[in-house]
This record gives structure tokens, sequence and C-alpha cells, in this order.
């Protein structure tokens, strides 16, 4: 039996997967926590990586591995390939007015038709231009730039060449520099970022080599929603994953063309595009209403479910990080239509779990927009073993929704990629089998909640400070 590696190094943690190349069956598996925060030092990354490998019983038996993780994250090398500085992670807004800045410079249609994507303050592009305005000196020292995948599997590697540097297309079109079309940068933008050139990893294929550890091949890795994609074999599906933030995503032949900045034209793995929608809430409004409340998430769980849909007309705007979709990095959450006949948990519970579905509800639209068809979702990520987040998701997205079995995806996808790369042949292995039963959960549509949500955020946005891409 062949085994391979996956490696899922999220915001919050970093998630190992050992599993049969042939079949895609899990073997073992590790697991270590990330410290928390917007910003961090990678050398944590590098830590929780090598715990994680050793609890999954390490990679001796391993014939390669490949890593995904949180695409955005700015990592900035100097010329001995030293990190100059703390990595800024996709969840800091500190960049939002650099990317207010950025799009005025060249407008929105600009940047879609040079990048695929409008900048938020998520993107890459511009924490470089915060970087530039902000700390100069570090700037000045940067030599070379990457992504928080691209470091891990350098480092892994054993390298201190900045030239063996390597990505692949799907985390490299989160940047913001670079055209997933003619999968090249655009330095142009790197420098009206950052202030001058940079090395970037080179963009290698889905089936590429990029290195080894000792026998252990490293493949090229992906961004994390891409090898969730990948690991879940959701072809043509409409995803949506709640997890730290929550994303909105499919597979296209065609990229997405949205000067609005609602959906990113992001790259997949396998070659195609990746239209994607996200926001910053999800799984941690649950987590605080719950904490609000004074209850675990089981309890928080049934209290939601206890209450009728609709919460009895309290609605939730859930901004509670700032948020990304819409692009409104300051906000704050709000509470709105609170009386004395609507004033319970079971309300609350209710009004939480569907206000963070309508972001996601939101972000559906904006793929149907794009040409997308969304006949039904595919729902994974930690919220997604919620009950009521399963039971109450269809009656808010208007959709049936399907729940696979709990799994570590973009792990998983990240797993598959290596067992591509060992096989070195095309297609890519099929894996389906060592999938279990899929759930689907139906709901008839809550009458009269998109238009409250609606609403609710007519009286919300005019509060809000003015941006660059307008919600």
């Amino acid at each position: 039996m062949t085994l391979v590696a996956g490696v899922d190094s999220s915001t919050q943690s970093c998630k190992v997967v050992i599993r049969d190349a042939a079949s895609g069956r899990l073997v073992r598996q590790g697991r270590a926590s990330h410290r928390d925060g917007t910003e961090i030092d990678p050398a944590n990354w590098w830590a929780a990586l090598t715990a994680a490998v050793e609890q999954a019983g390490g990679l001796d038996d391993v014939g390669a591995i490949s890593i995904g993780g949180q695409q955005h994250g700015m990592v900035c090398l100097d010329e001995t390939g030293a990190v100059v500085r703390p990595a800024l992670l996709w969840n800091d807004t500190r960049s939002a007015q650099a990317a207010t800045d950025l799009v005025a410079e060249l407008g929105p249609q600009a940047w879609v038709d040079a990048a695929g994507s409008v900048p938020l303050a998520a993107f890459t592009v511009t924490k470089l231009r915060w970087l530039a305005e902000h700390e100069p000196e570090h700037a000045a020292r940067t030599v070379a730039v990457c992504l928080p995948h691209d470091w891990l599997s350098w480092k892994l590697s054993g390298s201190t060449d900045l030239a063996t540097l390597a990505t692949d297309r799907s985390d490299a079109s989160g940047t913001g520099y670079f055209d997933p079309v003619t999968n090249s940068y655009r330095r142009d933008l790197l420098v009206r970022a950052l202030g001058h050139d940079a090395q970037l990893p080179r963009i290698a294929g889905p089936t590429e080599v990029i290195g080894a550890l000792g026998r252990t091949l490293i493949g090229p890795g992906a961004g994390d929603n891409a090898a969730a994609a990948f690991g879940l074999q959701a072809g043509d599906s409409t995803v949506i994953s709640l997890g730290t933030s929550g994303t909105v995503f499919a597979s296209s032949s065609r990229r997405p063309n949205d000067p609005a900045g609602l959906v990113a034209g992001f790259a997949d793995l396998e070659g195609q595009f990746l239209p994607l929608v996200c926001t910053l809430n999800a799984a941690r409004v649950l987590d605080a209403t719950a904490a609000m409340i004074g209850v675990d998430l089981a309890e928080f769980s049934r209290l939601a479910l206890a209450a009728e849909p609709g919460a009895a007309g309290l609605t939730l705007v859930p901004y509670l990080d700032g948020e990304r979709t819409p692009n409104l990095p300051d906000s704050t959450g709000a509470v709105h239509g609170l009386t004395v006949a609507n004033a319970s948990p079971q309300n609350l519970a209710r009004a939480a779990v569907e206000g963070m579905l309508s972001g996601l509800a939101g972000g559906v639209d904006a793929l149907i927009a794009q040409a997308v068809a969304v006949p039904s979702v595919l729902l994974i990520g930690g919220a997604a073993q919620s009950e009521s987040v399963r039971r109450i998701a269809p009656s808010v997205l208007g959709v049936p929704v399907f729940v696979p079995p709990p799994g570590e995806y973009v792990a998983d996808g990240a797993a598959r990629q290596a067992a591509w790369v060992l096989a070195a042949s095309s297609p890519p292995p099929d894996w389906s089998g060592a999938s279990g039963e899929v759930l689907r959960f139906d709901a008839p549509i809550t009458p009269g909640l998109a238009e409250r949500y609606a609403q609710a955020a007519q009286r919300y946005l005019p509060r809000m400070p003015r941006t660059a891409v307008d919600a």
C-alpha cells in the first residue's frame, strides 16, 4: 500500500491526513493548534505542522505530500530567506484603506480585467500597500513575497534558495497580482502596492514535484477552498464552507466578471476557475451568540430549532468581525426588531443561524448573477455539523442542502493531489468510494426572510463609511 499525506494549514490549526494513494482510505491523522490572532509569526505554522505530522505517525512511509493553506496571508522574506515581520492574515483588516486607494487608482473593472477580482482588505496586494505606507523599512527589506502554503512547502523541502519558492495558480489567484487567465503574475500591480519588484513563487502545475523531504515528494499544494473542492470531488456542485469564514464557490469554465467586488475570480486546482464569495463571519457567529446566551453549542442548536422560522421577526446582522462581503471592514453586528414578545434565547439563537446563513445566501445569489447554476449546495465545515444549521439552511438558501460526512476536506484535497503527483497520470485518482453517506435536507423557504435581511442591511449600511466598492 502506497501512502500520501495532505495538510490543511488553516487560520486556527494544522491538520494532517495520511491516506492510501489508490483508494483514499484514511490510515491515520494528526492535528495541532495555531496561535490566535490576525498576524502571526510563520514559525508558529511550522511548529504546528511538525507536531501534527508527528501525531500522524511521521512521513517515513509516505510517498508524497501536498499542503493546502489559508489564502492571502502576506509572508515577506529578506535576502537570506528570513521572515521580515509577522505575516498578516486574510482576516486582518488594517489594509482596508489601502484596498480603497488601490481600487480608486485603477478602477474596479481594470482590477477585474487584470487579476480577476476587485481587491479587498483580505488580499495580499492590499497588505503590501499597507506595509509600504506604514512600515517602509520592512517593505525595503522585502526581497520575496509568498503565501502561507508556499512558505510551508519551501520550509518542508529544506531549501534556503528563494528561487525554489513555488505555488499553484489557485493560491496565487488570491494575491491580487496574478492573472488566472494567462497564469502569470502582474508585476506592475505588485510594484504599485509594494513600491518595488520582488521574488515571487513560480507557478507549478497540479502534478508537478516542487521539492522533496528525503524520499517523500512534495506537490505544489493549493489554496484552501480549491483544495476542499478537489477533496470533495465536487465537480460542478456549489460548495458552502462554514468555518472561521464562510465561503460559497463552484468550479467553472469561465472566469467571473464582477466589478462590484462580490465574486472573486479565483482559479481552481485543475485548470478552471473558482468563482468565490467570502464572508468574514460564519461559525464564530454561533460561538459568540451561544456564549452570550450562556449555553454550549449543543444546547444552542436545540434552542434555535425550538424557535419558529423567522425568529418572530428578530433579525441579527452578523458582521461581528467586520465584513468582507459586503465590503465593510470596520462594521459591527446589529440586532433589529427586538420586542418584548420575541426577546427569548430561542429566537436569538434562531436569528444567529438565519443571519449567518443569509450572508451566504447573498453569496449564492451573487454566483447565480455570474451565470453559475446552483440547483443545490454541498455544506461543509465545522458549523455544518450543527443540526440547527443543517435543518435551517434549506429554508434560507432556497435549495436542497447535501451534507457529506465530517472530514478534513482541505487536507483530503491536498492528499488527493499528492496521489496525483505520485501517479504522474491523468485524470486524478477517483477517491469517491472513500466517502460515507451524504445526508440531504429540505425545508420550505421562510417567507419574507430574505426581504427582511435586505431591509436590515439598507438601514445598517448608510451608517458605515463608504468604500471604493459599494455593497
